[in-house]
C-alpha cells in the first residue's frame, strides 16, 4: 500500500542526511536516475512492487542496475527502504525528494503545451521570458498537442495561461450562442 506521509518523511530523512554530509547535488542526480529507470520499466516497477517477490531478490535486482552508479549515500538508503519492504514507495520517495529539492533551490516546473514541436531557439526564448522576473529558475516540460490548432498553453504550479487558437475559436462559439443581435432587424 502506498503511503503519501510515509514517503515524504523517508524523502525529509535523505535530504536532511544528503544535506548534513554535503553531499545533495550528488543524491539529488541519483535520486533522477533511479526514478527515471524505474518510471521507465514497467517490468521492474511491478517487480519492486509485488509483495509476492522475496526482499533477497529484490535486493539482488537493485544491485544488478544500480551498483556503480549511485553514490554510497543513495545506495545504502535504497537498500535499507528496500530491507525495511518499504519499496512499493520508491518513486513516491523520489518525487517528494525532488519537491524538498526544488523548494530549497527555488525552482518552479512549468508545463508548456504547443500545436507543434518548438524550436530549440523558441525553447530557451520562453524559457528567458518566463525567468525574466521571477526569482526562480524553472524546469520546462514540453508538451505536443495538435487539437490546439495554435498557440500556447503554459501551467505553472496554480497559474494557467491560454493563448491557444481552440480556446479563442470556443468562445467565440459561445459569444455567437448567446445571440445578442435581434433577428430580421
Amino acid at each position: 500500500m502506498k503511503n503519501p506521509k510515509l514517503a515524504s518523511r523517508f524523502a525529509k530523512a535523505l535530504y536532511d542526511f544528503a544535506t548534513e554530509t554535503n553531499n545533495i547535488e550528488v543524491v539529488y542526480q541519483d535520486i533522477l536516475l533511479v526514478k527515471k529507470v524505474i518510471a521507465e520499466n514497467q517490468e521492474l516497477k511491478i517487480a519492486m512492487e509485488s509483495p509476492i517477490i522475496p526482499e533477497d531478490k529484490k535486493q539482488k535486482i537493485f544491485r544488478k542496475i544500480f551498483t556503480g552508479n549511485l553514490s554510497e549515500t543513495s545506495f545504502k538508503f535504497f537498500t535499507l527502504i528496500i530491507k525495511k519492504r518499504r519499496e512499493p514507495q520508491l518513486l513516491m520517495i523520489c518525487t517528494h525528494f525532488i519537491k524538498l529539492y526544488y523548494v530549497t533551490h527555488n525552482i518552479k516546473e512549468a508545463y508548456i503545451t504547443s500545436a507543434q514541436p518548438l524550436s530549440e531557439e523558441m525553447k530557451s526564448y520562453l524559457k528567458n521570458y518566463i525567468e525574466k522576473d521571477s526569482p526562480y529558475t524553472f524546469i520546462l516540460h514540453f508538451a505536443v498537442d495538435q487539437n490546439l490548432i495554435g498557440g500556447i498553453i503554459v501551467k505553472v504550479d496554480d497559474l494557467y495561461f491560454d493563448a491557444s487558437i481552440q480556446t479563442k475559436i470556443n468562445k467565440l462559439k459561445t459569444e455567437f450562442s448567446k445571440n445578442a443581435y435581434v433577428v430580421g432587424f
